[in-house]
């Protein structure tokens, strides 16, 4: 069983910065990692993505102000947040996905909070 231990959320300031972290628990393969966040009384949305050949995306509301990164070798997803607003406050889920399975089989962390304050 793969798990998604994640790591780096806090409390920050309006405009700061934070990075968050997430591994897998064993070697298994990931062919995208991603992340994810839930505010308070909405729905899970999607803030970045990256491939195996490290192609990204993002979502619009975070674009120029996020950078996601892996490390292939160690297993690992990173999410490098600049310029923080009090409306990117929520949880945020490391996801990834083994693509190469049908159907494809999804893992997710279980969370990390990451409050901005203005």
């Amino acid at each position: 069983q793969v798990q998604l231990v994640e790591s780096g959320g806090g409390l920050v300031q309006a405009g700061g910065s934070l990075r968050l972290s997430c591994e897998a628990s064993r070697s298994a393969f990931m062919n995208i990692f991603g992340w994810y966040r839930q505010a308070p009384g909405k729905q899970r949305e999607l803030v970045a993505t990256v491939n195996f050949a490290g192609s990204t995306k993002y979502a619009d509301s975070m674009k120029g102000r996020v950078i996601i990164s892996r490390d292939n070798a160690k297993n690992t997803v990173d999410l490098q947040m600049n310029s923080l607003k009090p409306e990117d406050t929520a949880v945020y889920y490391c996801n990834a996905v083994q693509s190469t399975f049908i159907p494809p089989r999804t893992y997710w962390g279980q969370g990390t909070q990451v409050t901005v304050s203005s």
